[in-house]
Protein backbone atom coordinates (compact mmCIF):
# COMPACT_ATOMS: atom_id res chain seq x y z
CA UNK A 1 0.00 0.00 0.00
CA UNK A 2 1.09 3.91 -1.16
CA UNK A 3 0.55 7.04 0.57
CA UNK A 4 0.06 7.96 4.75
CA UNK A 5 -0.58 5.69 7.31
CA UNK A 6 -4.01 5.74 8.35
CA UNK A 7 -4.76 8.88 10.61
CA UNK A 8 -1.12 10.77 10.48
CA UNK A 9 -3.47 13.27 7.97
CA UNK A 10 -6.97 13.52 9.84
CA UNK A 11 -7.71 16.81 11.37
CA UNK A 12 -7.17 16.73 15.59
CA UNK A 13 -8.53 19.24 18.07
CA UNK A 14 -7.44 23.02 18.05
CA UNK A 15 -7.28 25.99 20.36
CA UNK A 16 -8.77 28.71 19.54
CA UNK A 17 -7.43 31.46 20.35
CA UNK A 18 -10.43 34.43 20.53
CA UNK A 19 -9.86 38.17 21.05
CA UNK A 20 -12.36 37.69 24.03
CA UNK A 21 -10.10 35.29 26.11
CA UNK A 22 -7.66 36.09 28.62
CA UNK A 23 -4.15 35.89 27.99
CA UNK A 24 -1.54 36.05 30.88
CA UNK A 25 2.50 35.57 30.60
CA UNK A 26 4.33 35.27 33.15
CA UNK A 27 6.94 37.33 33.53
CA UNK A 28 9.30 35.26 35.23
CA UNK A 29 10.80 32.14 33.98
CA UNK A 30 9.52 28.73 35.27
CA UNK A 31 10.99 25.51 35.67
CA UNK A 32 10.18 23.43 32.80
CA UNK A 33 10.39 20.08 35.02
CA UNK A 34 6.57 20.90 35.98
CA UNK A 35 4.04 19.12 34.19
CA UNK A 36 0.18 20.23 34.60
CA UNK A 37 -0.14 20.07 37.72
CA UNK A 38 3.17 22.18 38.68
CA UNK A 39 2.42 25.08 36.00
CA UNK A 40 -1.49 25.71 37.81
CA UNK A 41 0.55 25.61 41.07
CA UNK A 42 2.45 28.37 39.70
CA UNK A 43 -0.58 30.07 38.22
CA UNK A 44 -2.52 30.29 41.54
CA UNK A 45 0.82 30.93 43.78
CA UNK A 46 2.47 33.46 41.78
CA UNK A 47 -0.16 34.74 39.05
CA UNK A 48 -2.62 34.51 41.35
CA UNK A 49 -5.26 33.75 39.33
CA UNK A 50 -7.33 30.99 38.55
CA UNK A 51 -5.99 28.18 36.49
CA UNK A 52 -9.45 26.57 35.71
CA UNK A 53 -10.66 30.14 34.44
CA UNK A 54 -10.08 29.12 30.87
CA UNK A 55 -7.77 31.90 30.73
CA UNK A 56 -4.65 31.13 29.01
CA UNK A 57 -1.02 30.63 30.55
CA UNK A 58 2.13 31.02 29.08
CA UNK A 59 5.41 30.73 30.55
CA UNK A 60 8.88 30.63 29.14
CA UNK A 61 11.60 28.67 30.42
CA UNK A 62 15.11 30.38 32.07
CA UNK A 63 17.41 29.98 29.26
CA UNK A 64 14.68 31.84 27.07
CA UNK A 65 15.16 29.11 24.27
CA UNK A 66 11.14 27.71 25.26
CA UNK A 67 7.76 28.70 26.10
CA UNK A 68 4.28 26.58 27.34
CA UNK A 69 1.07 27.27 26.98
CA UNK A 70 -1.61 26.13 30.04
CA UNK A 71 -5.43 26.17 29.49
CA UNK A 72 -8.33 24.50 30.49
CA UNK A 73 -11.24 24.03 28.47
CA UNK A 74 -13.76 23.08 30.81
CA UNK A 75 -12.89 19.56 30.42
CA UNK A 76 -8.98 18.70 31.09
CA UNK A 77 -6.04 21.14 30.73
CA UNK A 78 -4.22 21.45 27.18
CA UNK A 79 -0.65 21.94 27.78
CA UNK A 80 1.44 22.96 24.64
CA UNK A 81 5.08 23.41 23.85
CA UNK A 82 7.32 25.41 21.62
CA UNK A 83 10.87 25.22 21.55
CA UNK A 84 13.10 27.07 19.00
CA UNK A 85 15.67 25.15 16.87
CA UNK A 86 18.28 28.09 16.78
CA UNK A 87 18.07 31.64 19.08
CA UNK A 88 16.04 32.55 21.75
CA UNK A 89 12.67 34.34 22.39
CA UNK A 90 14.28 37.74 22.54
CA UNK A 91 11.45 39.63 23.91
CA UNK A 92 9.49 38.89 27.45
CA UNK A 93 7.55 41.20 29.31
CA UNK A 94 9.43 42.82 32.48
CA UNK A 95 8.54 42.60 36.16
CA UNK A 96 5.15 43.89 37.10
CA UNK A 97 3.91 43.73 41.08
CA UNK A 98 1.37 41.03 39.58
CA UNK A 99 4.05 38.75 38.17
CA UNK A 100 2.18 38.71 34.46
CA UNK A 101 1.61 40.77 32.03
CA UNK A 102 -1.61 40.59 29.42
CA UNK A 103 -1.51 40.49 25.96
CA UNK A 104 -4.11 40.58 22.93
CA UNK A 105 -5.01 37.70 20.77
CA UNK A 106 -3.04 38.93 17.93
CA UNK A 107 -0.48 39.62 20.56
CA UNK A 108 0.28 36.26 21.24
CA UNK A 109 0.74 35.23 17.48
CA UNK A 110 3.96 37.71 17.41
CA UNK A 111 5.32 36.18 20.87
CA UNK A 112 4.72 32.90 19.98
CA UNK A 113 6.84 33.63 16.09
CA UNK A 114 9.52 34.89 18.60
CA UNK A 115 8.47 38.50 18.09
CA UNK A 116 7.88 41.62 19.92
CA UNK A 117 4.68 42.02 20.46
CA UNK A 118 5.37 45.64 22.35
CA UNK A 119 6.22 46.85 18.21
CA UNK A 120 2.53 44.97 16.74
CA UNK A 121 0.91 47.92 15.55
CA UNK A 122 -3.04 47.34 15.04
CA UNK A 123 -6.03 49.16 15.09
CA UNK A 124 -6.90 50.42 19.17
CA UNK A 125 -9.87 48.12 20.90
CA UNK A 126 -13.05 50.56 20.27
CA UNK A 127 -14.53 48.89 23.40
CA UNK A 128 -13.39 45.60 25.48
CA UNK A 129 -14.92 42.55 25.27
CA UNK A 130 -15.82 40.81 28.49
CA UNK A 131 -17.30 37.80 29.16
CA UNK A 132 -20.47 37.65 31.41
CA UNK A 133 -19.80 37.93 35.10
CA UNK A 134 -15.93 39.59 34.85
Amino acid sequence: MVGPKPGILERGAMILVSAQMRILVAVEAVDFRCGIDGLARVCRERLQSDPFSGSLFVFRNRRGTAIKVLVYDGQGYWLMQKRLSKGRFRYWPSSTSLGSKSLEAHELQVLLAAGNPERVQAVPLWRRVQAPGL
